[in-house]
């Protein structure tokens, strides 16, 4: 699942509400109007990132000729998720623990479709910083969904926090005799050892967003 940009996202609510409204969809122009962008090329290229993510389609050969496709443009079909953070996928950094975040007074939220957060409770949102989970096809600057758990099995990538250390990582979890293997999906990293009243787990991965042009 590709994240949407705003402008993206502010097409497909107007494409959504003016078809609503009209009973037809909207022209390249009533986009450029009613969304405020600075040229028909603008509304165009959009809509060719909405098109190729299967949001929309386009009948060239019809007057109005867009078709909203994906649920996800369908009223009450996505959800707010709250990104409430930063989190390492490399060496830890300093971050808040999830006990500390307030989600509801986050001042990032993110649109998603519901099949993507799979129904789950306590989901939120954590923008990647580094490259040792590239093999588990995370990358910087990537968004993580997160589902808030307090407990993961072996080999799942979580947030953990290392608590002496005040520290946040992204790794693959692994319980071992005597400690914790925090594991990066990087052959050239390696991993972190830690006691295991030091670990707490903050929540797994339930989704990767990879934001588009």
């Amino acid at each position: 699942m590709k994240l949407l940009s705003p402008k993206q996202q502010q097409i497909i609510r107007f494409i959504r509400g003016f078809c609503q409204d009209f009973g037809y969809p909207p022209s390249i122009r009533d986009i450029m109007k009613g969304c405020r962008l600075s040229s028909t090329s603008v509304v165009t290229y959009n809509l060719n990132i909405l098109e190729r993510a299967r949001y929309i389609r386009r009948h060239s050969e019809v007057a109005r000729g867009i078709e909203l496709l994906n649920q996800s443009a369908l009223p009450g079909s996505c959800i707010q998720v709250p990104v409430i953070g930063q989190i390492a996928a490399g060496e830890p950094i300093p971050v808040p623990t999830v006990d500390t975040w307030d989600v509801t007074a986050a001042a990032d939220t993110l649109e998603v479709t519901r099949d993507l957060t799979r129904g789950r409770q306590g989901v939120y949102a954590l923008r990647v910083k580094g490259w040792s989970m590239v093999d588990a096809l995370v990358n910087d600057g990537d968004i993580v969904l997160m589902e808030y758990v307090t407990a993961v099995d072996n080999g799942e990538v979580a947030a953990i926090w290392l608590k002496s250390e005040r520290e946040a990582t992204l790794k693959r979890f692994y319980a071992e005799k005597g400690h914790i293997r925090l594991q990066p999906a990087n052959s050239h990293m390696q991993p972190i050892y830690a006691e295991p009243d030091n670990v707490d787990v903050q929540g797994r991965v339930i989704a990767v967003i990879r934001q588009l042009a």
